[in-house]
C-alpha cells in the first residue's frame, strides 16, 4: 500500500493529529491504519440524494470492520428535474467539474489512502468518476440505486411522464394526482436517464462493485452491499490498485460498447471522453463511430422500451448484458476483484428476454448511440436511434432557428411549429448556455403535441436521457465557435439521415462563406461566476466538454 503514514507521524504532525483526535479519533487509528475519504452527496432536495445517508453509514461501518478509518465529507448535489423548465439547467454540466474539484480539494488536503464516493444523480456521480481518475488513488463509487416506479391509476408511471403531461396541458387536478404516486421511493427516476446510465457504466469502469450498480434503493441488499464496498475500499487501498490500474483504453472501449447495448444517455458520451482525458488515454468520437456499427441496442428500458431499471436489475444487470456482449468486449481486462471479466462471466447465467436480449435477437437492429456528421456538424453530433420514431429515421424539412429552449416552446405551444419542421436550437452548447444545457422543454413539447413523429429537432445543446424524438445533439462547432450552426436561417432545409450517419443542411459552401462575413459572435451570456469561468475552460462537446484545459 501507499501510505501516507508520514503525512500523519512524528513531531512535526502533531497539529494534523491533533485536528483528527478533536474529532474523535485515537491515536493508534490515525497513525497506522488507512484513511478513507468517504464523499457524501447526501442532499434532502432529491430522492436521488436525500437516503444516502443510511448508505454512506453502511460505507463506514464496513471500512471500519476492515481496519480502515472513514472521513466523511460532503460534496455538491442537485437534482437536475428541479433545474427543469429553468434557465438554471444550464448549470448541471458545470456541476459535474465542480464535484470533481471539490473532491480533489478535500483528499488532497488530508491525504487521504483511498476514496469511497456516494452517489446517485446525472452529473453528480459523473463527477465522483472524473475525481477519481484524476486523484488516481484507490477509490470505489457506491451507488444510491433506482427508484422504483410509480402506479397512477392502475398503470405504472416513471417521473418524465409527468413533464409531458404538465406541457400536454393536463388539469391542475390531474395533474395533482399524478403528482402524489409518480415518485414513490427514494433513487435516481427508473428510466435510462443519465443518473441510471453512469451508475451502470460504473461496474464496466471497474469503480462500482460488480453487481451492485442499479440495486434499488428500496432493497435492503443495498445496504448489505454498501457495506461490503467500505470494507473491500480498505483491501484496495492496501493491494494499492489504483483507477489507472483498472481503467484502460479497452475499458473504455467496453463502457461504449455496453452504453450502446442499454442504449443509454447520451450524456455518457461527454462523461467517457471526459474521463479518457484525465487519464492520458487516447479515445475519440472516432472510436464511438466505428463500435455503432458493431452493437445493436439489446436492452428494452424506458424510453427504449416499456420496462424501468428496477425491472433491469432483477433481469441480471449490467452482469448479464456484459455476458450477451461477451464476444464483442475486451475480457482481459482486469477488473476491481483482482480477476478479469473473462473470469467474472464464465459464472454469468444469461437467458434472452423481453428486458435484455441476446446479441442474435436484438430488440433494436441499431445501436442505443449514433455519432452523426456533415456540414452541420463535422465534429460529429450525437442522437439516439432507439429513441427516433421509425417514420424519422429520415427527415428533411425546412428550419425554424432559436437561440434558446424557451423560445422554441414558445413557437410549439404557439402552434408556428408544423409537421415537417426542423426546429435547430443554438447558442446552448458547452459555451453558448455557458454549460451546454439540457434542452428539455421543447423536446417534451414536441410528444406532448404529438409532434415528435413529423418534427425534427437539431441543437448543439444536450438531452436528458429521458427524452425521444427526432433530436440530434451535441452539434460541434457550437454556434459560440462560429460553427454552420450559427448560420442556419430560417427555411433552410436541414437533412438527418440515421442510417447514413448524416446531419446536413443544405446550404452552398459559397452561400455559408458569405453568411460567415456577416456573423458576429454574441457577448457572453455569463461574465462572471462559475459559468463564466466554465466557459473559458471548457474543452468542446466531442472531447467531453469538461473544465479540462490541460
Amino acid at each position: 500500500m501507499k501510505s501516507n503514514r508520514e503525512y500523519w507521524n512524528g513531531p512535526k504532525a502533531a497539529h494534523r493529529r491533533v485536528m483528527l483526535k478533536a474529532s474523535g479519533y485515537t491515536d493508534n487509528e490515525i497513525k497506522n491504519k488507512p484513511h478513507i475519504g468517504v464523499a457524501n452527496s447526501f442532499m434532502e432536495g432529491s430522492p436521488g440524494s436525500a437516503h444516502l445517508r443510511q448508505i454512506t453509514e453502511a460505507v463506514k461501518q464496513g471500512i471500519w470492520a476492515a481496519g480502515g478509518i472513514p472521513v466523511e465529507f460532503g460534496i455538491p448535489a442537485t437534482c437536475g428535474n428541479v433545474a427543469n423548465g429553468a434557465e438554471e439547467l444550464k448549470y448541471e454540466q458545470a456541476g459535474r467539474d465542480i464535484v470533481a474539484m471539490s473532491i480533489e480539494f478535500v483528499t488532497k488536503v488530508h491525504h487521504f489512502d483511498g476514496l469511497v464516493m456516494v452517489a446517485s444523480c446525472d452529473n453528480i456521480i459523473a463527477g465522483t468518476y472524473l475525481a477519481a481518475a484524476r486523484l488516481d488513488i484507490p477509490s470505489m463509487i457506491v451507488t444510491g440505486g433506482s427508484m422504483q416506479p410509480g402506479n397512477y391509476r392502475g398503470k405504472k408511471v416513471v417521473e418524465a411522464e409527468l413533464d409531458v403531461a404538465v406541457l400536454r396541458g393536463d388539469s391542475e387536478e390531474s395533474l395533482a394526482d399524478m403528482e402524489e404516486h409518480v415518485c414513490p421511493s427514494y433513487g435516481a427516476c427508473p428510466s435510462m436517464g443519465t443518473a441510471n446510465t453512469m451508475q451502470m457504466l460504473g461496474e464496466v469502469f471497474n469503480l462500482v462493485l460488480p453487481g451492485t450498480g442499479t440495486i434499488p434503493a428500496s432493497d435492503n441488499q443495498k445496504i448489505r452491499k454498501s457495506r461490503e464496498a467500505g470494507s473491500y475500499s480498505v483491501e484496495l487501498v492496501r493491494k494499492g490498485i489504483k483507477p489507472s490500474d483498472l481503467i484502460t483504453r479497452e475499458t473504455l472501449l467496453n463502457s461504449i460498447m455496453v452504453d450502446m447495448a442499454v442504449a443509454g444517455s447520451t450524456n455518457a458520451v461527454l462523461h467517457i471522453l471526459s474521463m479518457a482525458v484525465e487519464l492520458d488515454i487516447d479515445i475519440t468520437m472516432k472510436d464511438f463511430d466505428k463500435l455503432a456499427e458493431d452493437i445493436p441496442c439489446i436492452c428494452g428500458v424506458i424510453p427504449s422500451g416499456d420496462y424501468t431499471v428496477v425491472d433491469f436489475h432483477y433481469a441480471g444487470g449490467i452482469s448479464v448484458v456484459m455476458k450477451m456482449l461477451e464476444e464483442k468486449l475486451y475480457t482481459d481486462v482486469p477488473t476491481m476483484l483482482g480477476n478479469t471479466w473473462k473470469d467474472v462471466l464464465k459464472d454469468v447465467k444469461a437467458e434472452s428476454t423481453e428486458i435484455i436480449r441476446s446479441l442474435e435477437d436484438p430488440l433494436f437492429d441499431e445501436p442505443g448511440l449514433k455519432v452523426l456528421r456533415g456540414n452541420l456538424s463535422p465534429n460529429g453530433a450525437i442522437v439516439r436511434p432507439t429513441g427516433v420514431p421509425k417514420e424519422m429515421k429520415y427527415f428533411r424539412g425546412k428550419a425554424k432557428t432559436f437561440n434558446n429552449d424557451f423560445h422554441a416552446l414558445e413557437a410549439i405551444e404557439s402552434g408556428n411549429i408544423v409537421p415537417g419542421d426542423v426546429i435547430v436550437i443554438r447558442y446552448e452548447g458547452c459555451k453558448g448556455a455557458p454549460g451546454m444545457k439540457e434542452v428539455m422543454l421543447s423536446t417534451d413539447a414536441l410528444v406532448a403535441k404529438g409532434l415528435h413523429t413529423s418534427v425534427g429537432l437539431v441543437t448543439d445543446a444536450r438531452f436528458s436521457g429521458f427524452n425521444y424524438g427526432a433530436i440530434v445533439g451535441h452539434v460541434s462547432p457550437e454556434a459560440f465557435d462560429g460553427g454552420v450552426i450559427a448560420l442556419v436561417e430560417d427555411g433552410d432545409v436541414v437533412v438527418v439521415d440515421l442510417a447514413k450517419a448524416e446531419v446536413t443542411l443544405e446550404v452552398s459552401d459559397e452561400e455559408l462563406s458569405k453568411r460567415r462575413e456577416n456573423w458576429t459572435r454574441p457577448e457572453p451570456k455569463e461574465t462572471k461566476g462559475l459559468l463564466a469561468l466554465f466557459a473559458k475552460n471548457c474543452r468542446p462537446a466531442e472531447e467531453g466538454g469538461a473544465m479540462q484545459p490541460w
